[in-house]
């Protein structure tokens, strides 16, 4: 590692977790030694603000993060209100997630703008305005704020942007506090985003990730989830690697169902957190040289506190 630094070692609540399994597998990851529990707040699955005030209130030190908040689904006023209510009741454990949300979803729900960038932009500085005290009055194509501020002044809430290329990295290197690599988050994506923002606070990755004794068995449970790498929509993902062009030609060659299947074992451990534990802290430790901040694991497999517990050993 860089000095004697150590990225912050974080685990991922499961978008389908039954929500009676919620609270129990946030007091186990508190009690396993992780320093962060993210949601996600996908669409059908469960709310954001929903599961982090049911985390934060159900755990006493775990940092909880919200990843990520589509800016198109609510009106920015009353997000700030809902992150300064759980800031003052759980001062320094919460951390905002904000990004375009997934086109398809956003559009099912009539939620997509015209201009996505723009948006994004006017949310995230009305955003940080209204959480740092400001009263707020702006009038842009999306965000229209007529003198509004918070009662009383809010806790401070660190707002990362969930990235999906470099126009709205730029946009959080201009505005917020740091930004969220959504898997597979390897170390050349890693670098590159702290390349591209040198002085920006926070780097959080997100990867899928499984340890178990035998490498092939951690490999087979997040080797499907892989199947999509090659998406023009992870081309951001993807540039930096050193074999990016050979993912491209392999996945135009195989039908769909074989991509993942057909991925080479140094890819997918390139691409992932699995392996054994050993294997996985040594992964963790070059992802911290490459300049993540903290990392989030994505536990698989069908006894998800089972798997919250293997990942563990490799912290």
């Amino acid at each position: 590692m860089s000095g004697n630094r150590r990225a912050d070692a974080g685990v991922m609540l499961p978008r389908d977790l039954p929500a009676e399994q919620i609270a129990p597998f946030a007091r186990r990851a508190e009690e396993l030694g992780f320093d962060e529990l993210w949601v996600v707040e996908d669409l059908g699955f469960h709310g954001g603000i929903a599961q982090a005030a049911t985390v934060l209130a159900v755990t006493g030190r775990i940092r909880v993060g919200i990843g990520i908040l589509p800016v198109g689904a609510r009106n920015v006023a009353f997000t700030a209100m809902e992150l300064a209510t759980l800031a003052r009741l759980h001062p320094g454990r919460l951390v905002a997630g904000i990004g375009h949300g997934m086109p398809d979803w956003m559009r099912q729900v009539g939620a997509w703008p015209a201009s996505p960038l723009t948006l994004f932009g006017e949310y995230a500085r009305a955003l940080t305005a209204l959480l740092r005290g400001e009263r707020v009055r702006v009038a842009g194509r999306y965000v229209r704020l007529a003198d509004v501020g918070l009662a009383p002044a809010p806790a401070p809430v660190p707002v990362l942007a969930g990235v999906r290329g470099p126009r709205s990295l730029a946009v959080a290197g201009e505005t917020l506090d740091g930004v969220i690599l959504a898997e597979p988050a390897a170390v050349e994506y890693i670098a590159a985003a702290r390349s591209a923002l040198p002085g920006i606070a926070r780097v959080v990755a997100f990867e899928l990730a499984a340890v178990h004794r035998d490498p092939g068995v951690a490999r087979s449970l997040v080797r499907p989830l892989l199947a999509g790498v090659a998406d023009p929509g992870l081309s951001a993902h993807l540039e930096p690697l050193p074999f990016a062009g050979q993912v491209r030609r392999l996945r135009a060659r195989c039908p769909a169902g074989e991509f993942a299947r057909a991925l080479p074992d140094s890819w997918v451990d390139a691409l992932t957190l699995a392996g054994t534990a050993p294997e996985v802290r040594a992964r963790l430790a070059g992802l911290t040289d490459a300049g993540a901040s903290a990392v989030v694991m994505i536990p698989l497999g069908p006894d998800r506190l089972a798997a919250l517990t293997d990942l563990a050993a490799a912290l």
